[in-house]
């Protein structure tokens, strides 16, 4: 999976297509990311313990990776490739423009 949390991506399919937030989190086995503040679901809680209170929780589900694309500063949403440097490292790249990721 190209993607990582902390990336800076846009939702190009689905109920929140357009929307770009940060992923929060990665689900590689299952090639699902978390994004935040996109495909909120509503929980109802029950309380546990002293200090939680129930009710209802807005929950970020998991979407499908293919649904969304990084967006790089220079050109916008773009999809990743790779690029080796003299030491051998390997390194993520815009397609569009070429700058790393």
């Amino acid at each position: 999976m190209k993607l990582k949390k902390g990336d800076t991506v846009m939702v190009i399919a689905g109920k929140d297509a357009g929307r770009e937030s940060t992923i929060s989190r990665v689900l590689p086995a299952k090639n699902k990311v978390q994004v935040e503040g996109v495909n909120t679901a509503k929980r109802h809680t029950k309380p546990t313990g002293a200090t939680m209170q129930g009710g209802i929780i807005d929950k970020d589900m998991p979407i499908d990776a293919s649904n969304v694309m990084i967006v790089c500063k220079d050109c916008g949403p773009t999809r990743i490739g790779y690029r080796f440097d003299d030491d051998g490292n390997k390194h993520r790249r815009c397609v569009k423009c070429g700058t790393d990721l």
